[in-house]
């Protein structure tokens, strides 16, 4: 989509009411329930984190939305697919400004280049034990992505017409952090699985888009 048509649009997105877990739903993973109640203490105190799905245009004014892929390493999380974010340091006033500072650090997006246009719903991760809170962005201009190299593994822009499109929701198995294979739903973009929480957050962005585009 042209995204002088996107920004036309999108701004109708703030009065829609959220879907949280009906949405979540949609793409969660079939265990994610019952890991739900085994943490359900442990969710209480958790730590947060913000994560930011920021929608932009490329050289073509073509509308596309940026993901990580992060790094390997020896976490619940190596080597997925997830957006721009991390968890509150205590500099941070909000959580708005977490996932802003997080952006800027691991894409190289400067803070004054983004309009948060709404807060999402939250997401419990069990194997991390973090509540996220996504938002939603847009950067009016092209965007020169830096990444950071001690975290981020590649940057993958996806255009908005591949994230909506209904054929790249799929099912596959994939590891999980608890050592085995299962079959969840998932998005399939520019030939990367992305399942799990970020799929979930995506899930409810998805509906809340076909809304007002």
């Amino acid at each position: 989509m042209d995204f002088n048509t996107f920004l036309e649009l999108i701004v109708n997105i703030k009065d829609l009411p959220l879907l949280g877990e009906q949405a979540h739903a949609k793409l969660s993973p079939p265990y994610r329930l019952e890991l739900a109640e085994k943490y359900k203490k442990k969710r209480k105190k958790a730590p947060k984190a913000g994560v930011m799905a920021l929608f932009y245009p490329d050289d073509n004014g073509i509308t596309h939305l940026v993901f990580i892929l992060r790094k390997s390493y020896k976490g619940v999380h190596s080597a997925q697919v997830g957006f721009p974010g991390g968890k509150v340091e205590d500099t941070d006033t909000n959580l708005q400004e977490t996932a802003l500072r997080e952006t800027e650090e691991e894409v190289g997006v400067p803070i004054h280049q983004i309009e948060v246009l709404k807060t999402l719903s939250p997401l419990y991760i069990p194997p991390s034990n973090f509540m996220v809170y996504p938002f939603l962005g847009i950067a009016k201009q092209q965007l020169q992505f830096i990444k950071q190299d001690s975290e981020v593994e590649d940057i993958i822009e996806v255009t908005l017409a591949d994230f909506l499109n209904e054929n790249n929701v799929i099912n596959t198995k994939v590891a999980t952090s608890y050592n085995v294979k299962v079959e969840v739903p998932a998005f399939k973009l520019n030939g990367h699985i992305v399942w799990g929480a970020t799929a979930m957050m995506l899930s409810e962005i998805k509906v809340l888009l076909k809304e007002v585009l």
